[in-house]
């Protein structure tokens, strides 16, 4: 591939050895360095927590982000507070990184009286408005033109916050994926649209998407900047979604971000990758870890060593116990709030409805 073409080469700045190239280092602050640290960790956990509280049918089903968390840990450090996130399945660590409390965001797997969506969204659906992240569809591919259009309509206002659409690669072979394309590059939206090539579509190899070189080479057709970058390099990945952020701050127009990565689990807890995939294709994945590679990186910065990794992991094993334990002991949704956020102005025979309901004995815990 020729390295020159950003839509072809390779973006990276950990090497293989944990040095960093001086070329293409975001130079990050120490204390940033260590955050984004902690938050990898703390998604990979949960990660680990969560598909074994789905196997003991605590949860009814979890998507799973191993093997991908550079990609939404750097987006989150890359972006200001104000702009907007459009993720796919595997991005809601971002809620976490922007101050969402933990123990809300366990609610929205559980589904019950913590949730802010009171229990009315599909598990792994996670999303909050106190830190502008819409939810996911799971149909494939909707989210795209939705940050387009958010985009969009920010540009006519006037207001220079950024969209950032996320996908997989199965998504860029959904109409929706020409839409947005088309329509932002036309419009110059201030949008930033991510790819996370993962290598699969659920069982779907990307060599069976595309006939196209590389993801990232569809955004010329388009008329738009494309990089293709490194997606286990958390310092490549924050590289690329920052320059691409501040081109769309700046009024320049989208660009289109292919992180290039891969899924180390199964696409859910209702998946068996054993079925479709090699274990030595998993294990050669496996060497390229984007945790192990940023603890490369952080060794040889003398910003980490076993001490200090050790009392992170403590810490965090801390926080969400702690967490999970008290979502854990909550109750269901009240019955009552089904009829909220239906009209402005509740009708009378909702009102009949409720009073209704409110009288009927309460169903047993786990029912």
């Amino acid at each position: 591939m020729d390295a020159q073409d950003p839509t072809l080469g390779l973006r990276r700045v950990i090497r293989d050895d944990g040095s960093a190239n001086p070329d293409t280092d975001p130079f990050l602050p120490e204390e940033t360095l260590r955050s984004m640290y902690r938050e990898l960790l703390k998604i990979r956990r949960l990660d680990e927590r969560m598909l074994g509280k789905q196997r003991q049918g605590k949860v009814g089903f979890f998507g799973t982000i191993t093997g991908q968390e550079a990609t939404p840990i750097a987006t989150a450090f890359a972006l200001e507070d104000r702009d907007w996130i459009f993720p796919a399945l595997r991005e809601s660590a971002i809620m976490l990184c922007r101050g969402f409390p933990l123990s809300d965001w366990l609610a929205q797997v559980y589904g019950n009286q913590r949730d802010v969506l009171k229990g009315r969204q599909m598990p792994s659906h996670m999303s909050g408005r106190a830190v502008n992240q819409v939810s996911w569809s799971s149909c494939i591919g909707p989210q795209i033109p939705q940050a387009v259009g958010a985009a969009m309509a920010a540009k006519r206002r006037g207001d220079d916050a950024v969209s950032v659409g996320f996908m997989g690669d199965g998504a860029t072979s959904q109409p929706d994926f020409h839409a947005a394309m088309t329509f932002a590059a036309k419009d110059s939206a201030p949008v930033v649209l991510i790819c996370q090539n993962n290598h699969w579509s659920i069982s779907v190899p990307t060599e069976k998407q595309t006939a196209s070189a590389t993801i990232a080479v569809k955004a010329k057709a388009y008329g738009m900047p494309g990089i293709r970058v490194d997606g286990n390099d958390v310092l490549a990945v924050y590289s690329a979604v920052k320059e691409a952020a501040d081109r769309a701050r700046r009024g320049e127009g989208p660009t289109f971000v292919e992180a290039v990565t891969y899924r180390m689990g199964p696409h859910s807890s209702s998946d068996d990758p054993t079925r479709y995939r090699s274990q030595d294709e998993v294990d050669a994945w496996a060497k390229k870890d984007p945790i192990a590679r940023y603890e490369a990186y952080l060794r040889k910065a003398e910003l980490l060593d076993d001490a200090s990794r050790e009392a992170v992991i403590e810490d965090l094993e801390r926080e969400i116990t702690a967490a999970i334990d008290e979502v854990e002991e909550l109750p269901p949704p009240p019955r009552g709030t089904l009829f909220d956020d239906v009209y402005a102005d509740t009708p009378a025979h909702l009102d009949e409805q409720r009073d209704a309901l409110s009288r009927l004995p309460d169903a047993p815990r786990g029912h």
